[in-house]
């Protein structure tokens, strides 16, 4: 059997797509759901400003939810523009490893905050599910995403409900800005965009998820809702839902099987979430096609899941953990076939990142002249850690911008989701 064949008939295969018309399919679902139209892509507008200034030395709370970890502190920005960041409280997202009620949910960010009540007078609070921004700054919740399940939060405004929990506790006069990750990782990009004098600006996040948000600046704007006129606005994306892409089997039994069949989409075919899982799903019909040692597919066929982080430490031979794929079960030809289907899941993923950029900076609309280039902020523990991938992205960026005579400076900022919801929580109020 021909693997390499396998995959691409399986559509697990960057040569199994063409990028230009991924990139038209995923501008076209852009421009439909800014327009209201029926579109994988919910397009939310974020409110947020990235004109205001920040005040040194002024403190504000964070609360970082993302979609492994829960992250609160207390965060200041220095006379040089650094931000100093103090009572940093770290724990599990809560609703991940079991479902959790939404007084849970909001007793545990109470919890951390009530300490520090007089430390702070606003809340920056970075979301890192789909929301629906307010006019008022607040989020409700659309859906989760990344297999967290608090369902009564479903529809709540997310601040709302924080600020009435405070209250509750005795604290009043908190004010909370609520803001996507994707839309913090772009605030967080305009310090070092203004240095190299940044056209626009778009954030990306490949991690446990995926999302990405850009700067509109056209006048599309004026359509997105009632409270908005035309102008520039960030747009939280909601990339992970885009599905106008073909699928394979294994994808679609990926699908099925997960906690939002029909959901999400583009993220089980990137994210860190699902690229041990959708592997696993590839091993499983390898080993029923007698390519595996007989132990080796004994192994594979019980396996109920696949760490990422195992897969892709094997295919990185780094020397860390690699789990049951360690094991005597498997011979050294077997973690090479393991090696090179995970490598092409992860050059899919590549590919389809790669389109994402590239379809956010075609949407800005500038980053024409190489003087002023767009300034993508990329944030994510799978796009830098996953064996290949980081590389593999600019490389095909490279290509697609090229093309298009556009230009972008890629750039990193530390704790992106905190810096970006410290400066959306300074200068909203």
């Amino acid at each position: 059997m021909d693997i390499k064949a396998w995959l691409k008939e399986q559509k697990i295969s960057a040569e199994a797509y063409d990028a230009d018309d991924l990139i038209d399919r995923f501008l076209d679902e852009m421009e439909k759901g800014l327009n209201g139209e029926a579109s994988s892509l919910a397009m939310i507008p974020a409110y947020v400003s990235a004109e205001g200034k920040v005040t040194a030395d002024k403190p504000v709370a964070v609360i970082d939810a993302g979609g492994t970890n829960l992250r609160i502190c207390i965060a200041r920005f220095n006379d040089a523009g650094g931000i100093e960041l103090s009572n940093f409280n770290k724990q599990p997202m809560p609703g991940r490893d079991h479902e959790a009620t939404a007084n849970e949910f909001y007793a545990v960010l109470a919890d951390a905050l009530e300490p520090l009540k007089d430390e702070f007078g606003s809340i920056g609070f970075c979301f890192s599910y789909p929301a629906t921004i307010m006019p008022d700054f607040d989020g409700r919740l659309l859906h989760w995403t990344k297999e967290i399940k608090i369902p009564e939060l479903v529809g709540k405004h997310i601040g709302a409900g924080l600020i009435q929990t405070l209250e509750e506790r005795g604290i009043p006069g908190k004010q909370v800005v609520v803001l996507n990750d994707t839309v913090a990782a772009l605030l967080a990009g305009l310090a070092q965009g203004h240095a190299f004098n940044a056209s626009s600006y778009v954030g990306f996040i490949l991690g446990t998820g995926t999302n990405t948000a850009y700067v509109e600046h056209n006048e599309n704007i004026g359509k997105l809702d009632g409270y908005l006129s035309s102008g520039s606005q960030g747009i939280n994306v909601e990339s992970g839902g885009f599905s106008a892409f073909k699928r394979g089997a294994p994808d679609l039994q990926l699908d099925a099987r997960s906690e939002t069949p029909g959901g999400h989409i583009f993220e089980k075919a990137i994210s860190g979430a699902y690229m041990g899982s959708l592997t696993l799903e590839l091993l499983q019909v390898l080993a029923s096609e007698d390519l595996f040692s007989d132990s080796g597919a004994a192994a594979l066929s019980i396996m109920k899941d696949l760490s990422t982080i195992h897969i892709d430490n094997l295919a990185g031979d780094n020397g860390r953990d690699t789990g049951v794929l360690g094991s005597e079960a498997f011979s050294d030809r077997d973690r090479e076939i393991m090696k090179s289907v995970f490598l092409s899941v992860v050059d899919r993923a590549a590919l389809l990142t790669a389109v994402n950029i590239a379809a956010a900076v075609v949407k800005c609309g500038t980053g024409q002249d190489a003087d002023r280039p767009v300034c993508v902020n990329i944030d994510g523990s799978t796009y830098y850690k996953t064996c290949q991938l980081a590389d593999k992205v600019q490389a095909h960026l490279e290509t697609l911008l090229g093309e298009r005579g556009l230009h972008i400076r890629c750039i990193q900022v530390d704790d992106a989701p905190v810096v970006g919801a410290a400066i959306a929580g300074l200068t909203t109020f």
